[in-house]
């Protein structure tokens, strides 16, 4: 009986499902749409008894289409710095926190006040200032910190008290020491409140034996610590050499280049996960497609697609967010977004719009070459707009480098390469 291997991607806006078989077939996949996150003002909040109402109904879709009885092994990904503060059964004690929230500036200042400068920790985006911010409003002290990816790890095998180390990067773990360090201590924070971290695709556990019985699966099933969303794109896009990078174009603007030492530059938002013996370094732009959601409608996207023009830049120096706030190439939790002026034509807006993007791209693996990561070889995309060819060409004129899409898109496919071949991922491209 052949095995297989299930990786689920969480993302802003759906729930994914990827099943491998031992050889790494694809043999089925599964979607559900996830509704967005509440908006006000700085912040950005989601409930996390939707991501598991949201995962058991796509878990449930993809067991119509494979036989339950045979998955081995199950990884999760979710959005880098999303957190929550919950019991260690799981019990929420607070909303989650997205990656985007940027309201917690005066927890930001705490960190600021004791972590080493070039700590992936600082900024309000941090999951750490997070931490923080939520505490506040929590009276238990019987609380546990956990990222998106976490907590629903953590929901399938009955307990919540272990991270993974890409994860807990931006909660003020070591990932070079490999331990947490011991300046949180100044910020009231210690064992059990900050989980247990393993390396991505260490087994933490089983699936709990009620979920085990209604879905058909066996009790033996493994769960393994998963990773970031971005990360596990990165492994769906196979980058399996040093030099070698992904784009992740999705809601946001993700860059990865893998490396054969890390990089942390905390003023620019630059920072590397560990992914065995090497090392992916790279940021995230709040610059991507939630930009273009806010003024184009799918038709509208596909349409004005077509009639890019790259051979013949708009001259327009956008710099396109979606809300103030920015985190890489530019840490800046104020910067306004720049989007006028805005020409008459849409189609030229919609280009514009692309050009900014692009050189945002262009920007971020120039910083990241001159802090010592190498320049990419190849840019490889993975995301929504992996598929659009003409902002392929303005994002190759800018980088200057071959850039091409990945023929795996899927950060749930990552996901299902992480649950079948554990920490030696990379080995297998």
């Amino acid at each position: 009986m052949m095995a297989i291997y299930v990786g689920v991607d969480v993302g802003t806006s759906a729930c994914r499902a990827f099943a491998l078989d031992e050889t790494g077939r694809a043999v089925a996949r599964a979607r559900r749409a996830l509704a967005p996150p509440q908006r006000t003002g700085a912040g950005v909040e989601q409930q996390p008894e939707l991501w598991w109402r949201i995962l058991e109904q796509t878990l449930g879709d993809l067991w119509r289409l494979v036989d339950a009885a045979k998955v081995r092994r199950l990884a999760v990904d979710g959005t880098s710095a999303t957190l929550l503060l919950c019991r260690p059964d799981g019990t929420p004690l607070t909303p989650a926190l997205m990656y985007n929230d940027s309201r917690a500036e005066e927890a930001a200042r705490q960190i600021d006040a004791c972590a080493p400068r070039d700590s992936a920790a600082r900024g309000p985006g941090s999951s750490l200032a997070k931490c923080l911010h939520l505490r506040t409003g929590v009276a238990d002290r019987d609380w546990v910190a956990m990222h998106q990816a976490d907590w629903l790890s953590g929901q399938l095998r009955g307990r919540c008290d272990t991270s993974d180390e890409n994860n807990a990067l931006k909660l003020g773990y070591d990932a070079v020491a490999r331990r947490w360090p011991d300046w949180l201590r100044s910020l009231d924070l210690r064992p059990p409140q900050l989980p247990r971290v393993v390396a991505p695709g260490t087994v933490v556990g089983h699936l709990r034996a009620d979920l085990a019985a209604r879905w058909g699966c066996r009790p033996t099933l493994e769960i393994v610590a998963g990773t970031t969303d971005s990360t596990a794109g990165f492994l769906a896009a196979g980058a399996t050499r040093n030099g070698l990078a992904v784009t992740a174009l999705g809601s946001t603007l993700v860059l990865k280049v893998l490396s054969d030492r890390p990089v942390f530059a905390a003023r620019y938002g630059v920072y590397s996960h560990r992914l065995g013996d090497s090392w992916l370094v790279g940021g995230a732009s709040n610059s991507g497609g939630a930009v273009l959601r806010q003024f184009f409608s799918p038709c509208d996207i596909h349409r004005y697609s077509r009639l890019l023009q790259p051979e013949n830049p708009t001259g327009l120096d956008y710099y396109p967010l979606p809300a103030p706030g920015e985190r890489f190439p530019l840490q800046d939790a104020r910067l306004a977004p720049r989007l006028q002026p805005r020409p008459a034509g849409d189609a030229r807006f919609f280009q514009g719009i692309l050009e900014g993007m692009s050189e945002i791209e262009a920007r971020g693996y120039r910083l990241l070459a001159e802090l010592g990561a190498p320049y990419p070889s190849a840019v490889l995309s993975v995301g929504g707009g992996a598929v659009n060819h003409g902002w392929q060409a303005l994002r190759a004129a800018r980088l200057g480098v071959p850039v091409v899409r990945a023929r795996q898109q899927e950060a749930a496919y990552g996901a299902a390469l992480l649950a079948l071949h554990g920490q030696a991922v990379l080995a297998h491209p």
